[in-house]
């Protein structure tokens, strides 16, 4: 009966997994109008420095943090054999590590057209350690669980630290995010209020994306 009465609360991962594509929809519509309506859209050559740091934000906040949430939960929404979804896993993980590092050449290049010190902020450290991290993950776990793959015995050994760094590495990420647009928002809110709305609704929902995303990962 105590069993029976456990396995009536438990709860899948699939609504939580739902929330999670639902406010990423949610994430990439704010972007997108942040950055193509206000800020004046995107280019890597421009006269108009502001449009090559948008690339920052569009690359670090959809093609990193998105993608490497869908990486992460990739097991519990994609179907199909383990080593299906654990190849998923990879190449979504592989492609959020492309959009960050090119996200990270942009403010670069924007730093270096204008003259701007590089690496002064907090938001800076943290999201050059998490990238760094990140990538030594991909590394880790590319060789270690699919080519050229450990043992059974150590691959079994490895997988609970290789979730656990995964998780803080992503919510890393989610700091250097966090930490990215509150500079926004100081600077915003002089000038913009409408703005400086969108930027704080962003990364109130990039902060549930997170939260469901960690979820979904303990869930059934």
């Amino acid at each position: 009966m105590a069993s029976k009465n456990r396995s009536s609360f438990r709860v899948s991962a699939l609504p939580v997994t739902v929330f999670a594509h639902l406010v990423a929809i949610a994430v990439i519509t704010l972007v997108l109008v942040w950055l193509l309506h206000f800020q004046g859209g995107l280019a890597f050559k421009s006269d108009i420095k502001t449009k090559i740091f948008n690339i920052h934000p569009l690359l670090m906040v959809i093609g990193f943090i998105l993608i490497a949430g869908e990486a992460i939960m990739s097991y519990k929404t994609f179907p199909g054999p383990r080593n299906t979804q654990k190849f998923i896993h990879l190449i979504l993980h592989f492609i959020a590590l492309l959009a960050g590092i090119v996200g990270i050449y942009a403010v670069f290049k924007f730093h270096h057209e204008l003259g701007i010190p590089d690496m002064y902020t907090l938001h800076s450290w943290i999201g050059m350690s998490t990238i760094c991290l990140f990538a030594i993950q991909w590394i880790f776990g590319c060789f270690s669980f699919w080519w050229p793959g450990a043992e059974t015995g150590t691959r079994a050994r490895l997988a609970p630290w290789h979730i656990f760094f995964g998780i803080v590495i992503f919510f890393m990420a989610i700091l250097s995010a966090m930490t990215g647009l509150v500079e926004k928002f100081v600077f915003l809110s002089l000038q913009r209020s409408q703005e400086a709305l969108i930027v704080n609704f962003t990364g109130l929902l990039i902060l549930l994306f997170a939260i469901a995303v960690g979820l979904s990962v303990i869930l059934p």
